[in-house]
C-alpha cells in the first residue's frame, strides 16, 4: 500500500473503533502513534547505538538498554510531547476552564429558577408566556454555560414541570425545552466558537461578534415560532390562571433587577469586554469566574460542597478538551504527512463543484456526524478536513464557521440520536414519551434551517458587526 492508502485506511480505522464506542481522545493518540511510528520510521537513526553494542559485545542489560532507547527514538514521540504543550500552553484555550467555571457556578447559584419565575410573570400577557419565558431563561442560562446537557437537565426540572402543570402539550414543551438548551454553543461567549478558533485560527473576537446576530437570530426566529403557534392554536399552550396579574410595575422591576439583570450584566460585561477589545478571551473568562462566584455569594448560594462540585467538573471538561487537542493534533500531523490531506483536497476539487455545493455537502456531513458525535469531537476531528478547501472555493473559514454552529444546533434536535431529548428524558415524568419529545423538536429544527438558509441568503448577517467594530 502506499502512503496515501494507508493514511486514508487510518481514518476508516478510526471511524470504525469510535462506533464500536471506545474513547475517541485515546483512540486519535493510539492511531496517531501507531501510524506515526510507521511514517516516521528510521532504522538508521533508530538502531544505530544498537548494532554497535551489539557489535561491541556488549553485556545483556546494555544492549537491552540501547534497544529500549532505539524504539523510543522515533519522531512520533518528539510530536506527541511538542503537541501536548502546544496545546496546554495555548492562550486561546486558557478560556475555556474560566468559562467552564463560570457556568457551573452559575448552575448551583439558584438563579435559573428566580430568573424563569421572573420572565414568566413579566410575559404574562403572551400567548404561550411560559414558554416564552423557559426559552429566554435557556438562552441566558446556556450563554453562561455553554453545556447543552446541563442546561437542558435544569430546565427540564424547573420549567418543564411549570408547563405540564399549566395544560401545555407536551410535545410542544418538550421542543421549546430540548431547542432553548442548544443555544450556548452558538451565543457568545460560546466554548464551541473558541475550541473552533484554536482549530482553524481565526480570531476569535470577529468570530463572537460574527455569531451574534445569527445566535438571536435563531433565538429569534424559536419566540416567535412559539408565540405564533400559541396564538393559533391556545390548547396547546393555554394562559395560567394567576394571581401575579395584578402585580404592580414597581414589583415586577424588583424581580427583575434582583433575578434578571445580575446575569445579564455579567454576560454583557463579559462579552462587552471581548467584542471592543477591552480584555483578551481569557482575561474576560477570569473576570466570569469571578462574577459568577459573587453572584453566588450574592444569593447566599455559595457552599464548600457546591464550589468543590464546580471544580471537580470544570477539571473534568475541560481535560476532556485539551486531550481531544492533543489526540486530534497528533491524528491529523500524521494523517497529512502521510499524504491523507492531499488525497481529500484533490478528490474535492476534481469533483468541480461549485462553492454552495461544496458548502451544502460538507453542512451534509457535519449533521450526519452530528448522530453519533459530540460537537467537540466534530470541531476538533473531522472540521479541520474541510478547513484546507476552503481556500479553493473562496470561503471565508469564519462564514463557515457560524454555519458549522448553527448546524450543531441540529445535532442536539435530530432523531434518533438527538442529545437534548435524551437529557430531558431522563428527568422527564414517566408518562412523557420519547416520540412525543422527538416530535416537538421538529420544528425548531426546521428553524435552525431557515436561520442557515438566512445566514447564506444574507451574509451580512455574519459580517455586519465584525466590519463595523474591526472594520474590513
Amino acid at each position: 500500500m502506499t502512503e496515501p492508502q494507508i493514511a486514508v485506511a487510518m481514518l476508516g480505522i478510526f471511524i470504525l473503533i469510535i462506533m464500536l464506542g471506545f474513547p475517541i481522545a485515546f483512540t486519535l493518540m493510539a492511531l496517531g502513534v501507531a501510524f506515526g511510528y510507521y511514517a516516521y520510521f528510521d532504522a538508521d537513526r533508530q538502531w544505530r547505538a544498537f548494532d554497535r553494542a551489539v557489535a561491541d559485545g556488549a553485556d545483556l542489560f546494555t544492549q537491552v538498554e540501547t534497544w529500549i532507547g532505539g524504539f523510543l527514538n522515533n519522531r512520533v514521540f518528539d510530536l506527541f510531547v511538542n503537541q501536548t504543550y502546544s496545546v496546554m500552553s495555548n492562550d486561546v484555550l486558557t478560556a475555556v476552564p474560566l468559562f467552564l467555571f463560570m457556568g457551573y457556578i452559575v448552575e448551583r447559584a439558584n438563579i435559573v429558577d428566580r430568573l424563569f419565575s421572573t420572565l414568566q410573570i413579566a410575559a404574562r400577557r403572551i400567548p404561550g408566556s411560559m414558554a416564552v419565558a423557559a426559552l429566554i431563561t435557556c438562552a441566558l442560562f446556556a450563554t453562561a454555560t455553554g453545556i447543552v446537557g446541563a442546561v437542558v437537565t435544569l430546565m427540564g426540572l424547573l420549567a418543564f414541570p411549570a408547563m405540564l402543570n399549566a395544560r401545555y402539550n407536551t410535545s410542544f414543551a418538550s421542543g421549546v425545552i430540548c431547542a432553548g438548551g442548544t443555544l450556548g454553543i452558538l451565543i457568545p461567549p460560546s466554548i464551541m466558537l473558541i475550541v473552533y478558533a484554536a482549530t482553524s485560527g481565526v480570531s476569535i473576537v470577529r468570530l463572537y461578534a460574527g455569531a451574534l446576530l445569527p445566535g438571536l437570530l435563531l433565538a429569534g426566529l424559536y419566540v416567535v415560532y412559539v408565540i405564533g403557534r400559541a396564538w393559533l392554536d391556545p390548547k396547546i399552550a393555554p394562559r395560567p390562571e394567576r394571581e401575579d396579574d395584578q402585580i404592580s410595575g414597581f414589583a415586577l422591576l424588583w424581580l427583575l433587577i434582583t433575578s434578571f439583570f445580575p446575569l445579564a450584566v455579567l454576560i454583557l460585561a463579559v462579552l462587552g469586554a471581548i467584542l471592543f477589545g477591552l480584555a483578551t478571551p481569557s482575561e474576560a473568562a477570569a473576570v466570569g469566574a469571578l462574577g459568577g462566584l459573587l453572584l453566588a455569594i450574592a444569593y447566599r448560594a455559595l457552599t464548600w460542597q457546591r464550589l468543590q462540585e464546580s471544580v471537580y467538573l470544570t477539571v473534568r471538561t475541560s481535560a476532556m478538551v485539551c486531550w481531544l487537542f492533543v489526540g486530534s493534533w497528533i491524528f491529523s500531523s500524521v494523517f497529512s504527512y502521510l499524504g491523507g490531506e492531499k488525497v481529500i483536497t484533490d478528490f474535492v476539487t476534481s469533483l468541480d463543484i461549485s462553492p454552495i455545493v461544496f458548502l451544502i455537502l460538507a453542512q451534509i456531513i457535519i449533521f450526519l456526524l452530528g448522530w453519533p458525535l459530540e460537537w467537540s469531537e466534530i470541531i476538533i476531528i473531522f472540521v479541520p478536513i474541510f478547513l484546507p478547501l476552503l481556500p479553493h472555493f473562496g470561503i471565508d473559514p469564519l462564514f463557515f464557521g457560524i454555519l458549522v454552529a448553527l448546524n450543531l444546533q441540529t445535532s442536539f434536535l435530530t432523531p434518533p440520536m438527538a442529545m437534548s431529548a435524551y437529557y430531558l428524558k431522563g428527568i422527564a415524568p414517566p408518562f412523557v414519551q420519547l416520540v412525543e419529545i422527538f416530535k416537538g423538536c421538529m420544528p425548531f429544527l426546521s428553524m435552525v434551517i431557515l436561520a442557515m438558509v438566512l445566514v447564506y441568503v444574507f451574509p451580512e448577517i455574519v459580517y455586519w458587526l465584525p466590519n463595523l467594530v474591526y472594520g474590513r
